[in-house]
Protein backbone atom coordinates (compact mmCIF):
# COMPACT_ATOMS: atom_id res chain seq x y z
CA UNK A 1 0.00 0.00 0.00
CA UNK A 2 1.48 3.53 -0.74
CA UNK A 3 2.21 6.14 2.29
CA UNK A 4 0.32 8.66 0.12
CA UNK A 5 -2.44 8.20 -2.81
CA UNK A 6 -4.07 11.12 -4.32
CA UNK A 7 -6.44 11.62 -7.04
CA UNK A 8 -8.44 14.39 -8.36
CA UNK A 9 -7.86 16.54 -5.66
CA UNK A 10 -9.55 19.79 -6.05
CA UNK A 11 -9.40 23.07 -4.07
CA UNK A 12 -10.99 26.18 -4.43
CA UNK A 13 -10.85 29.66 -2.50
CA UNK A 14 -14.09 32.04 -3.11
CA UNK A 15 -14.25 30.29 -6.49
CA UNK A 16 -10.67 30.44 -7.71
CA UNK A 17 -8.59 27.42 -8.07
CA UNK A 18 -6.27 26.55 -5.88
CA UNK A 19 -5.62 22.74 -6.68
CA UNK A 20 -7.15 21.55 -9.92
CA UNK A 21 -7.30 17.59 -10.24
CA UNK A 22 -4.10 16.71 -8.71
CA UNK A 23 -2.91 12.94 -8.65
CA UNK A 24 0.01 12.10 -6.42
CA UNK A 25 1.41 9.06 -5.15
CA UNK A 26 4.49 8.71 -2.52
CA UNK A 27 5.67 4.80 -1.59
CA UNK A 28 6.96 3.89 1.52
CA UNK A 29 10.32 4.85 2.37
CA UNK A 30 10.42 7.35 -0.41
CA UNK A 31 11.62 10.43 -0.37
CA UNK A 32 9.55 13.35 -2.68
CA UNK A 33 10.29 16.59 -3.26
CA UNK A 34 6.90 19.18 -3.95
CA UNK A 35 8.44 21.88 -6.00
CA UNK A 36 5.73 25.27 -7.20
CA UNK A 37 6.31 28.55 -7.30
CA UNK A 38 4.04 30.46 -4.53
CA UNK A 39 0.34 29.65 -5.81
CA UNK A 40 1.09 26.68 -7.51
CA UNK A 41 -0.90 25.08 -4.68
CA UNK A 42 1.77 22.65 -3.36
CA UNK A 43 1.02 24.02 0.26
CA UNK A 44 -2.80 23.71 0.18
CA UNK A 45 -1.99 20.19 -1.11
CA UNK A 46 0.28 19.16 1.75
CA UNK A 47 -1.94 21.10 4.32
CA UNK A 48 -4.49 19.08 2.76
CA UNK A 49 -2.63 15.65 3.54
CA UNK A 50 -1.21 16.65 6.86
CA UNK A 51 -5.20 16.61 7.96
CA UNK A 52 -4.88 21.19 8.41
CA UNK A 53 -7.89 21.61 5.55
CA UNK A 54 -10.56 20.24 3.87
CA UNK A 55 -10.34 19.18 0.25
CA UNK A 56 -13.55 19.90 -2.03
CA UNK A 57 -13.18 17.28 -4.53
CA UNK A 58 -11.14 13.98 -5.01
CA UNK A 59 -9.69 11.40 -2.62
CA UNK A 60 -6.87 11.61 -0.21
CA UNK A 61 -5.72 8.08 1.76
CA UNK A 62 -2.32 8.83 3.98
CA UNK A 63 -0.91 5.78 5.81
CA UNK A 64 -4.43 4.39 4.72
CA UNK A 65 -6.07 7.29 7.14
CA UNK A 66 -8.38 10.19 5.31
CA UNK A 67 -6.69 12.98 6.66
CA UNK A 68 -9.85 14.66 6.82
CA UNK A 69 -11.28 12.60 9.87
CA UNK A 70 -8.30 13.87 11.94
CA UNK A 71 -7.53 10.32 14.01
CA UNK A 72 -5.29 10.50 16.94
CA UNK A 73 -4.06 7.11 15.42
CA UNK A 74 -3.39 9.09 11.90
CA UNK A 75 -1.69 11.78 13.83
CA UNK A 76 0.64 9.24 15.98
CA UNK A 77 2.05 7.95 12.61
CA UNK A 78 3.17 11.15 10.89
CA UNK A 79 5.70 13.86 11.93
CA UNK A 80 5.02 17.17 11.01
CA UNK A 81 7.74 20.42 10.47
CA UNK A 82 6.03 24.06 9.64
CA UNK A 83 8.15 26.74 8.06
CA UNK A 84 7.48 28.25 11.84
CA UNK A 85 7.24 27.07 14.94
CA UNK A 86 6.53 27.93 18.24
CA UNK A 87 7.82 26.87 21.49
CA UNK A 88 7.97 28.09 25.71
CA UNK A 89 11.39 29.34 25.42
CA UNK A 90 12.61 28.80 29.08
CA UNK A 91 12.47 25.02 28.33
CA UNK A 92 15.71 23.08 27.30
CA UNK A 93 15.89 20.99 24.24
CA UNK A 94 15.95 17.77 25.64
CA UNK A 95 12.56 18.96 28.30
CA UNK A 96 10.98 20.02 25.45
CA UNK A 97 11.78 16.42 23.67
CA UNK A 98 10.33 15.28 26.74
CA UNK A 99 7.19 16.85 27.16
CA UNK A 100 6.35 16.26 23.81
CA UNK A 101 7.31 12.73 23.50
CA UNK A 102 4.83 12.13 26.23
CA UNK A 103 2.13 12.40 24.01
CA UNK A 104 3.01 9.50 22.06
CA UNK A 105 2.52 5.70 22.72
CA UNK A 106 5.86 5.24 21.29
CA UNK A 107 8.50 7.40 21.25
CA UNK A 108 12.25 7.87 20.27
CA UNK A 109 14.44 8.91 22.99
CA UNK A 110 15.23 12.45 23.57
CA UNK A 111 19.33 11.97 23.47
CA UNK A 112 19.65 9.83 20.64
CA UNK A 113 17.34 12.16 18.97
CA UNK A 114 19.45 15.57 20.26
CA UNK A 115 22.11 13.45 18.34
CA UNK A 116 20.27 12.25 15.38
CA UNK A 117 19.90 16.48 14.54
CA UNK A 118 23.74 17.46 15.63
CA UNK A 119 21.98 19.31 19.03
CA UNK A 120 23.82 17.06 21.50
CA UNK A 121 25.66 20.08 22.92
CA UNK A 122 22.86 21.79 23.48
CA UNK A 123 20.74 19.55 24.73
CA UNK A 124 20.43 21.34 28.15
CA UNK A 125 20.46 24.84 26.23
CA UNK A 126 17.18 27.01 26.97
CA UNK A 127 15.19 27.53 23.52
CA UNK A 128 15.49 31.02 23.52
CA UNK A 129 19.47 30.39 23.49
CA UNK A 130 19.69 28.84 19.95
CA UNK A 131 20.12 30.48 17.03
CA UNK A 132 17.88 30.07 13.84
CA UNK A 133 19.69 26.45 12.54
CA UNK A 134 20.01 25.18 15.81
CA UNK A 135 15.85 25.77 16.20
CA UNK A 136 14.95 24.53 12.83
CA UNK A 137 16.77 21.28 13.62
CA UNK A 138 14.82 20.99 16.88
CA UNK A 139 11.51 21.62 15.01
CA UNK A 140 12.53 18.00 13.17
CA UNK A 141 13.44 16.66 16.35
CA UNK A 142 10.28 17.54 17.62
CA UNK A 143 8.28 15.96 14.57
CA UNK A 144 10.38 12.82 14.65
CA UNK A 145 9.79 12.34 19.00
CA UNK A 146 6.64 10.30 18.15
CA UNK A 147 8.62 8.09 15.65
CA UNK A 148 6.55 8.64 12.34
CA UNK A 149 6.39 6.59 9.49
CA UNK A 150 5.47 9.53 7.33
CA UNK A 151 7.68 13.07 8.15
CA UNK A 152 6.34 16.34 6.08
CA UNK A 153 8.98 19.01 5.83
CA UNK A 154 8.05 22.54 4.78
CA UNK A 155 11.03 24.56 4.35
CA UNK A 156 13.16 22.86 6.07
CA UNK A 157 16.34 24.70 5.32
CA UNK A 158 14.80 28.30 4.71
CA UNK A 159 17.47 30.88 5.88
CA UNK A 160 20.29 28.16 6.54
CA UNK A 161 23.65 29.46 5.37
CA UNK A 162 25.06 26.96 2.58
CA UNK A 163 26.86 25.33 5.57
CA UNK A 164 24.36 24.78 8.01
CA UNK A 165 21.90 23.78 5.36
CA UNK A 166 24.75 20.96 4.18
CA UNK A 167 24.72 20.12 7.63
CA UNK A 168 20.32 19.51 7.66
CA UNK A 169 21.11 17.76 4.09
CA UNK A 170 23.20 15.17 5.99
CA UNK A 171 20.34 14.57 8.79
CA UNK A 172 17.84 14.33 6.43
CA UNK A 173 19.73 11.57 4.71
CA UNK A 174 20.19 9.99 8.12
CA UNK A 175 16.06 10.00 8.11
CA UNK A 176 15.87 8.75 5.41
CA UNK A 177 18.31 5.54 5.88
CA UNK A 178 15.75 4.58 9.12
CA UNK A 179 13.27 3.87 6.42
CA UNK A 180 11.01 7.30 7.09
CA UNK A 181 9.10 8.14 4.01
CA UNK A 182 9.21 11.82 3.94
CA UNK A 183 7.30 14.47 1.72
CA UNK A 184 9.58 17.72 0.84
CA UNK A 185 8.85 21.24 0.15
CA UNK A 186 11.91 23.32 -0.83
CA UNK A 187 13.12 26.34 -3.19
CA UNK A 188 16.33 24.72 -3.34
CA UNK A 189 16.57 22.95 -6.55
CA UNK A 190 20.18 21.60 -5.48
CA UNK A 191 18.31 20.43 -2.17
CA UNK A 192 15.53 18.67 -4.33
CA UNK A 193 18.41 16.89 -6.09
CA UNK A 194 20.60 15.59 -3.34
CA UNK A 195 17.81 14.43 -1.52
CA UNK A 196 14.65 13.41 -3.53
CA UNK A 197 14.13 9.84 -4.86
CA UNK A 198 11.41 11.49 -6.96
CA UNK A 199 10.81 15.31 -8.23
CA UNK A 200 6.76 16.82 -8.51
CA UNK A 201 6.55 19.99 -9.84
CA UNK A 202 3.64 21.89 -9.86
CA UNK A 203 1.98 25.01 -11.46
CA UNK A 204 -0.87 27.01 -11.61
CA UNK A 205 -2.56 24.03 -9.13
CA UNK A 206 -2.36 20.97 -11.27
CA UNK A 207 1.24 18.96 -11.94
CA UNK A 208 3.19 19.76 -14.63
CA UNK A 209 6.11 17.12 -14.31
CA UNK A 210 7.69 14.13 -12.46
CA UNK A 211 9.90 11.81 -12.14
CA UNK A 212 13.82 11.34 -10.45
CA UNK A 213 16.02 13.92 -11.00
CA UNK A 214 17.84 12.28 -14.16
CA UNK A 215 14.78 10.91 -15.49
CA UNK A 216 13.49 15.26 -15.65
CA UNK A 217 16.62 15.92 -16.85
CA UNK A 218 16.70 13.34 -20.02
CA UNK A 219 12.81 14.18 -20.58
CA UNK A 220 12.87 17.92 -20.53
CA UNK A 221 16.70 19.16 -20.62
CA UNK A 222 17.71 17.29 -23.69
CA UNK A 223 18.51 20.72 -25.73
CA UNK A 224 22.49 21.59 -24.98
CA UNK A 225 23.15 25.86 -25.29
CA UNK A 226 26.30 26.38 -27.07
CA UNK A 227 27.23 29.80 -26.69
CA UNK A 228 30.24 32.14 -27.94
CA UNK A 229 30.79 35.86 -29.30
CA UNK A 230 29.65 36.71 -32.45
CA UNK A 231 31.21 36.11 -35.71
CA UNK A 232 30.11 35.76 -39.17
CA UNK A 233 29.82 33.33 -41.23
CA UNK A 234 28.45 30.46 -38.54
CA UNK A 235 27.72 27.16 -40.25
CA UNK A 236 24.97 26.08 -38.18
CA UNK A 237 21.54 26.95 -39.31
CA UNK A 238 20.14 27.00 -35.95
CA UNK A 239 22.17 29.69 -34.78
CA UNK A 240 20.98 33.07 -33.67
CA UNK A 241 21.52 36.11 -31.94
CA UNK A 242 21.39 37.25 -28.37
CA UNK A 243 22.78 40.92 -28.20
CA UNK A 244 26.24 40.35 -28.89
CA UNK A 245 26.31 36.59 -28.71
CA UNK A 246 25.86 33.50 -31.22
CA UNK A 247 23.22 31.14 -29.36
CA UNK A 248 22.97 27.06 -30.75
CA UNK A 249 20.51 24.85 -29.08
CA UNK A 250 21.04 21.36 -30.27
CA UNK A 251 20.00 17.54 -29.09
CA UNK A 252 23.54 16.58 -30.56
CA UNK A 253 26.10 18.64 -28.65
CA UNK A 254 29.42 16.90 -29.58
CA UNK A 255 28.36 16.75 -33.18
CA UNK A 256 27.80 20.53 -33.27
CA UNK A 257 30.51 21.67 -30.90
CA UNK A 258 32.74 19.58 -33.39
CA UNK A 259 31.38 21.37 -37.05
CA UNK A 260 31.84 24.76 -35.03
CA UNK A 261 35.32 24.44 -33.34
CA UNK A 262 36.43 22.67 -36.71
CA UNK A 263 34.99 25.60 -39.25
CA UNK A 264 36.90 28.03 -36.62
CA UNK A 265 40.35 26.69 -36.18
CA UNK A 266 40.37 25.91 -40.28
CA UNK A 267 39.98 29.93 -40.44
CA UNK A 268 42.19 30.89 -37.47
CA UNK A 269 39.59 32.35 -35.72
CA UNK A 270 39.12 32.21 -31.69
CA UNK A 271 35.06 31.66 -30.30
CA UNK A 272 35.70 34.10 -27.69
CA UNK A 273 33.32 33.30 -24.26
CA UNK A 274 32.60 29.95 -25.60
CA UNK A 275 30.24 28.18 -22.98
CA UNK A 276 28.21 24.61 -23.37
CA UNK A 277 25.13 24.69 -21.06
CA UNK A 278 22.68 21.72 -20.39
CA UNK A 279 19.74 22.29 -19.01
CA UNK A 280 20.02 21.80 -15.53
CA UNK A 281 16.97 21.00 -13.03
CA UNK A 282 16.66 24.45 -12.12
CA UNK A 283 15.92 25.68 -15.71
CA UNK A 284 13.90 22.58 -16.17
CA UNK A 285 11.90 23.80 -13.43
CA UNK A 286 11.70 27.98 -14.76
CA UNK A 287 10.64 26.87 -18.22
CA UNK A 288 8.09 24.73 -16.81
CA UNK A 289 6.26 26.25 -14.67
CA UNK A 290 6.70 29.89 -15.60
Amino acid sequence: MAAIEVSGLVKTYDGVVAVDGVDLTVEPGEVLALLGPNGAGKTTTVEILEGHRRRDGGTVRVLGYDPEQGDRAFRERIGIVLQEGGLEETLTVREALEIYGAAYPRRLDADRLVELVELGDKADARIRTLSGGQRRRLDLALALVGDPELVFLDEPTTGFDPSARRRAWDTLEALASMGKTILLTTHYMEEANRLAHRIVMMAHGRVVAEGSPDELRRRYGSRTAIRFRAVDGIPVEAARLEGDRVVVETDRPTETLHRLTSWATERGIELQDLEVHRPGLEDIYLELTR
